[in-house]
Parts: structure tokens; sequence; C-alpha cells
């Protein structure tokens, strides 16, 4: 199929994008990488009169480390954040993360925002942010506004953003130096979406499961370091707290199987590297 017809502007900043969308509302979509949002407007399951370019927004193209978080601006690629050499030190969980996204292709076109602001319950961007509790920066033209991650993701496709706002930048907390991390997912092949995500943040004190792929968003549990049968209990509610449905790709019986598998792994894996 083909879109359904549109204007398009390219922005030249942030200050111009939040213009435009101020000027048109809901009537205009923000297209930065496009690898989530033109597959939606070939499939007519997005029809905006306008899309606003930021691809070329030097101002929304960075990578910095601000104030304990890596801040990552909306014209960022993926692979920008990708190949960072003090990535793995910087936020281990992300380095862990980013060979399971799609294909290189991909990841050097689409922005880590994008897929943010996308909300794809198996997406593993959003998961990782979810796991780390880290932020999102909105900005209107009226200003700026900063949510946590389990504020901004609301449901399948649905965010906190309002009509005329900007995802401006996400911040993902830097390590923890108590803290070890740990990613897998399964997929039906490697580049397609994750039946089941999960990675494990493992602390002195706490281990930490964040699921992709059960429930309509990325889903958090947090537990005091439990072992054991303890640690099996506790997974398996969760699992069940996730209310995993049947579809074409997997059972909820297979979901929940992988879980537990995957989470009891995952802690393990995390705990032998304290």
């Amino acid at each position: 199929m083909k879109p359904a017809a549109f204007d398009y502007i390219r922005a030249d900043s942030a200050e111009e994008t939040v213009a435009l969308l101020a000027q048109h509302g809901e009537e205009a979509k923000i297209l930065a990488g496009g690898q989530s949002l033109m597959a939606m407007l070939n499939f007519r399951l997005a029809q905006p009169a306008m899309l606003v370019d930021i691809s070329r927004c030097r101002d929304l193209d960075y990578v910095r480390i601000e104030k304990e978080h890596l801040v990552v601006g909306a014209a960022a690629t993926q692979a920008s954040v990708e190949h960072r050499a003090t990535l793995a030190s910087e936020v281990p969980l992300l380095d862990l993360v980013f060979p399971w996204i799609s294909h290189v292709q991909i990841r050097n076109r689409g922005t880590v925002c994008g897929s943010v602001a996308h909300a794809d319950p198996s997406a593993e961007l959003p998961l990782c942010l979810a796991a780390l509790q880290g932020e999102v920066v909105l900005r209107s033209k009226s200003g700026q506004r900063v949510l946590k991650a389990d504020q901004f993701f609301q449901g399948m496709l649905m965010t906190a953003v309002k009509p005329g706002e900007i995802v401006e930048e996400v911040r993902y907390p830097l390590r923890r130096p108590d803290a070890r991390y740990a990613f897998e997912e399964v997929a039906m092949r490697h580049g397609d979406y994750a039946i089941v995500a999960v990675a494990a943040v493992v602390s002195a004190n706490a281990i930490e499961l964040t699921v992709g792929g059960v429930a309509d968003r990325p889903q958090r549990a947090s537990w005091p370091r439990l072992a054991g049968a303890e640690l099996e209990g506790a997974i398996n509610d969760f699992a069940w707290d996730l209310d995993a449905r049947d579809d074409a790709h997997a059972s909820a019986a297979y979901r929940r199987h992988l879980v537990r598998q995957l989470g009891m792994k995952l802690i393990r894996q995390a705990h032998e590297t304290l």
C-alpha cells in the first residue's frame, strides 16, 4: 500500500519543531528515523496531514553525559549510541541490548527517542529505559516536562505525549557501582520482534526484573535478595501478573515459561559477576 497524502516540512531546530506542532496540533507527526512511522503510513495505520522531519535538527542530535545520565537527543540515531566507545562502562544494559535490536541497517537510521516514543511493548529500548527507571523529556511551545519511564508508557503504542509535544530527549541512568546487568530475548528469528525479552539488574540488596513482549508495556518487578524456591515463586507470581495472552506467535503458557526460565537464568548470570 501507499500512504495517504500528507504535507512535509523539514525543521531546522527544536524551536521550529515545537512551533510547527503548536500550529498543526494532532494533524502533525514527527519524522526522525522513520523506521516505525513509515510502515504505519504505508499500511495507513497513521494518516497525518503533515510530517515534521527533525532528522537534520542539529540541536536535537546529541549523545552526552549529564547529571548521572546518558542523555540522547531526539535526532540521535541508535547507531550513534551503540558505537559509543564508552557505552559498556556508562550504561552496560544498553550495551547488552543493542545487538538484539532489529538489524544494523535499521539501527543506522532509527532513533533512540523514536523507539521510545513509538512504545512498542516488544521493543528493547523502551524496556531498557523502564528497567533502569530512566526519564523522558517532553517539550512543547510552552515549555518542558520530565516523566519517569513508568509514567510515560501508558499502554501498547500509547504514551503520555500530548498534542504539540515532542520527545526531546531520553535519559538513561549511568551504571550503579553495586549493580550487575543481564539481558536476553527470544524471537522467531534474530532481529524479529521479541516474543519475550527480559532484563535483570542485581545489586547487593535487591533483584530487579523487567519484561517486554508480554504485557501492553514493559513491566518491572523488584524484590530483596531472594534465593532458591522463594525467588522461583516470586518470578512465577510475576509471570502470572503479566496477564499473557495467546497469539499467532506464542501461547500464554509459553510466554510465562520464558519469563520464569530467562528470569532465573539472567539473575544467576548477573549475580555471578557481583
